[in-house]
């Protein structure tokens, strides 16, 4: 962890070609610096961009004033694809959680034995498994479009990321991404092919996107606002 002043900040070294500054979705600043860029310079780009963080910091701030603090039950709402089911205690259920009768039908004796973290396992263990569906689906619909070949595609917990790809082509996707509506899992799949062109965010990344995907700008905002909201 470096600093500039009252700007803390992480610095992942890429083989992109410019310096990058993002707030992750945990509220990380982060710098994607090229391999050969000395540490003051980032020191400089951090400090001349000073302004444009304390902008976003309190943006991020804002919008994770959203996040749900749960409890898990009867009637809470959850998201899938979109929109959002009511939670269902149940006793005689042979799988930990389902999806029925427009309701999620958890097991009460996983939230009465183990409490919250053995729900929010079930949870996280059943958009995996709807995920990798989906997603795979979606991949190869897009990747065509976007002119890509990708790897191995996985879904799991990616920590602050919606998704990552490895230099081996190799594409993952947060869980979390099946909270949202289709579209914008569409969004997060075209994003993420097209860093096989371009592994930063400059115009001629954005110009990729946009290729495939014209309305991208107003996608990326609603994952913005609402990526917060999308937790179990």
């Amino acid at each position: 962890m470096k600093a500039v002043e009252d700007i803390q900040y992480d610095i992942v070294r890429t083989s992109r070609q410019t310096a990058d500054i993002v707030i992750e979705r945990d509220g990380r600043v982060m710098v994607r610096a090229p391999k050969g860029v000395e540490e003051q310079r980032i020191r400089d780009i951090v400090q001349d961009r000073r302004l444009w963080i304390y902008k976003n910091l309190a943006e991020w701030r804002d919008l994770n004033a959203t996040r749900v603090l749960r409890e898990y039950r009867n009637g809470e709402g959850f998201l899938y694809l979109g929109r959002s089911y009511r939670l269902l205690l149940v006793a005689d259920q042979d799988e930990a959680l389902l999806l029925k009768n427009g309701r999620f039908s958890l097991r009460r004796d996983l939230v009465d034995k183990d409490g919250i973290p053995a729900a929010q396992a079930a949870f996280r263990d059943y958009y995996i498994r709807q995920g990798l569906e989906r997603v795979t689906r979606r991949v190869q619909y897009f990747a065509p479009k976007v002119g890509v070949k990708p790897g191995r595609l996985d879904v799991r917990e990616l920590g602050h990321r919606w998704a990552s790809c490895s230099p081996k082509g190799n594409v993952a996707f947060h869980w979390k991404c099946m909270m949202a509506p289709p579209t914008i899992i569409d969004y997060i799949v075209v994003h993420e092919l097209c860093h096989f062109h371009h592994l930063d965010h400059t115009d001629a990344f954005w110009n990729e996107v946009d290729k495939v995907m014209p309305d991208f700008a107003e996608r990326k905002n609603w994952l913005k606002v609402n990526g917060a909201a999308m937790d179990v």
